[in-house]
């Protein structure tokens, strides 16, 4: 599942890239509107995705911590 979603995180800022390239070439397929979009649906996807971890540590260290 994290794999998974790892993987969708990285395929959502390539896209994002490849529609601001397209956009800084002159593309006509391409609007400034998606690609600000895109940018910012790959922006909150990695911060989610560093959230969900920096949550799975912190409940790792705590059970890591409890008493036995």
């Amino acid at each position: 599942m994290l794999k998974d979603s790892l993987s969708r995180v990285s395929q959502s800022q390539q896209v994002a890239a490849g529609q601001a390239k397209a956009f800084e070439l002159g593309s006509p397929d391409v609007s400034l509107d998606q690609v600000m979009v895109a940018g910012q649906k790959a922006s909150l996807e990695f911060e989610m995705t560093v959230q969900v971890r920096n949550k799975l540590l912190s409940a790792y260290k705590e059970i890591m911590n409890m008493a036995v």
